[in-house]
């Protein structure tokens, strides 16, 4: 929540609360669709090989299940909304569909995980600094190409919104299979990457007076 008001606050131009709300609650919702996608995934190709499930986790389940459907919310709803009229606002709402994300599945990490020697406790506190901040910052890298996208129509935009997350997402995934200080490394570079963009339209909102651009998709 601390993340998710700090990239409210963060836009010059604030967004409605409605769709701030409606938005949240999208990521929220397609952690459930994502939960039988991955769980389907790892019980048809799982093999028990350590190198297979790391893969499965990072790039055939994971990674790219839950980027996309992020992704879809972008496209299919925020596309669509009048109050989506610059690039930031694509930060931020990519944010919130990440975020919202990771509340419920951080919910059933924590509430439901069994792990023989690991408390709800330590799970929670893991996360705190490891898998939210790698949902968050993917939403930031996400929505900054996605910005880029509708307000100039270059394809390659496109690609590069689901493509950047899908890379971070996953290779942090397949890490932390074997390493988490290797997982925490991607972790680190993807926040620096992610401050970066993040800056760049923080820059260019303070020369702006009002908010609007023409989206050109």
């Amino acid at each position: 929540l601390a993340l998710v008001f700090y990239f409210i606050k963060s836009d010059k131009f604030k967004e409605p609360n409605r769709i701030i709300i409606i938005t949240f609650l999208f990521g929220v919702l397609i952690s459930l669709p994502a939960g039988y996608i991955n769980d389907f995934i790892f019980k048809r190709f799982a093999t028990g090989d350590e190198i297979n499930e790391a893969l499965l986790s990072g790039f055939f389940a994971g990674g790219p299940v839950e980027e996309t459907l992020k992704f879809l919310v972008l496209y299919f709803y925020i596309l669509r909304e009048k109050a989506f009229n610059e690039p930031m606002d694509a930060i931020v709402y990519g944010v919130l569909i990440s975020l919202g994300f990771a509340t419920l599945e951080n919910f059933n990490y924590v509430y439901y995980s069994n792990i023989e020697g690991v408390t709800s406790q330590d799970i929670a506190w893991v996360r705190s600094y490891s898998a939210i901040p790698m949902h968050g910052l993917c939403g930031v890298i996400m929505g900054f190409y996605f910005g880029q996208y509708t307000f100039s129509a270059d394809k390659k935009y496109f690609g590069l919104a689901i493509i950047v997350p899908i890379i971070f997402h996953g290779s942090y995934n397949f890490l932390v299979s074997f390493n988490f200080l290797y997982a925490l490394l991607i972790i680190i570079i993807g926040f620096i990457f992610a401050l970066l963009l993040h800056r760049n339209l923080k820059l260019a909102q303070k020369q702006k007076i009002k908010e609007h651009e023409e989206k050109k998709v």
